[in-house]
């Protein structure tokens, strides 16, 4: 991604994806399990369902507990926004209709394996980033820039680690 000078108004996004030599159904098995999530992630420390929910649906809520050398440790709430098996995972952070963030998983068939991506918005609710451009907000296009690269970072990780992991088990009946 080219440094855009993109403000936290504009709801920058970033994205990471990767092609997966395992079916969709092998490759929704470890996108939609969100107690996988934090052992790809140096970020996500942990997370759980609200409510008697166990596994994503459309209006279901988790709530995830993160930390950063920067920001701190802080704890979330996120609403699954969208939801179709097999297709597409997304939750916004805090606010459904005033998020923090977007996430989405988005996985395609393709030939014998599976297209996945992992995207991100930030905003356009507040989030801790939000706080860090009130202190600084001659250096707000430079703090977003840190934190999207860092995040793009991160999701290049995870999607390398759902591949790795969905085609290790894919020859053993996973």
């Amino acid at each position: 991604m080219e440094w855009t000078g993109a403000r936290y108004a504009d709801r920058p996004t970033v994205e990471a994806r990767t092609r997966i030599e395992a079916p969709p159904r092998r490759v929704w098995e470890l996108v939609s399990d969100i107690h996988l999530m934090p052992r790809l992630s140096a970020e996500l420390q942990s997370v759980h369902w609200l409510g008697e929910v166990t596994a994503p649906a459309l209006g279901a809520r988790f709530t995830g507990r993160s930390r950063h050398e920067s920001l701190g440790e802080w704890e979330t709430t996120s609403y699954v926004v969208e939801y179709e098996e097999d297709h597409v995972f997304a939750w916004a952070v805090a606010n459904p209709q005033l998020p923090s963030s977007v996430w989405r998983f988005t996985l395609e068939a393709a030939n014998t394996g599976t297209e996945l991506t992992q995207w991100m918005q930030m905003g356009p609710g507040r989030s801790g980033l939000s706080f860090a451009i009130d202190r600084m907000p001659d250096k707000e296009q430079k703090i977003v820039f840190v934190r999207l690269r860092e995040f793009e970072r991160s999701m290049a990780g995870t999607v390398d680690a759902i591949k790795k992991l969905a085609e290790d088990t894919e020859g053993a009946g996973a």
